[in-house]
């Protein structure tokens, strides 16, 4: 963990593995003082926003240093937050060709990708879209060697080791399995996101 330069007003936290990244974030968010604005997980970063005239910088760097000693840095998102179950029909455009370049049977990836506990790592690319990683999962999934122009909105969809649900219809190079009808973005609930960060997924198999 180290810590990168971020102007005035937050400090960006660079992790090892996106697991740590789960970690740090979880252990931030069950301890976060007062004049913290904002924790926005990535990749391989945590970015922490804060109000400088509540909590100034240097007493922010204290504060994850010690929230990162005292957890667990390859923990999974929080085991107590409730699990949304995302309704699937599994009949993707590329579910039996993916199946193909994996080695296994399009059974096989909606088992497994069915029976896997999901963390919700980090957001981004769209309002509502949530990286999904899971412990379970198995497959590195290779991306399209040509983008589609129009992803349809609902589409469950894989690439590398991550899963996600595409909110709406928009270009993109992941790997279609199957398609949902839950709404990932209302812009008038609070939370607006279906799926936020240090959330845990489940996905069911619905008949079409």
């Amino acid at each position: 963990m180290r810590f990168l330069p971020c102007g005035d007003r937050a400090v960006l936290v660079e992790c090892d593995s996106q697991s740590a990244v789960l970690g740090l974030h979880g252990a931030l968010a069950a301890s976060r003082p007062p004049g913290i604005i904002e924790l926005v997980p990535a990749a391989r970063t945590v970015l922490v926003v804060v109000k400088p005239r509540v909590i100034a910088l240097e007493t922010t760097r204290t504060w994850i240093e010690r929230a990162a000693q005292g957890g667990t840095p390859e923990r999974r998102a929080d085991a107590g937050s409730p699990v949304v179950v995302i309704d699937t029909v599994y009949d993707g455009d590329d579910l039996a060709p993916l199946a193909d370049i994996l080695g296994v049977s399009a059974r096989e990836i909606v088992e497994r990708h069915t029976a896997a506990e999901w963390d919700v790592a980090f957001s981004g690319f769209a309002p509502g879209f949530a990286y999904l990683v899971s412990a379970d999962w198995p497959f590195d999934v290779p991306r399209l060697d040509s983008p589609r122009t129009r992803v349809p909105r609902g589409s469950v969809a894989l690439a590398a080791d991550f899963s996600g649900v595409y909110p709406r219809e928009s270009p993109g190079g992941w790997q279609l399995i199957g398609r949902t009808d839950a709404e990932l973005w209302n812009d008038t609930a609070d939370p607006p996101a279906l799926l936020v960060p240090g959330g845990r997924v489940r996905f069911r198999e619905v008949a079409p």
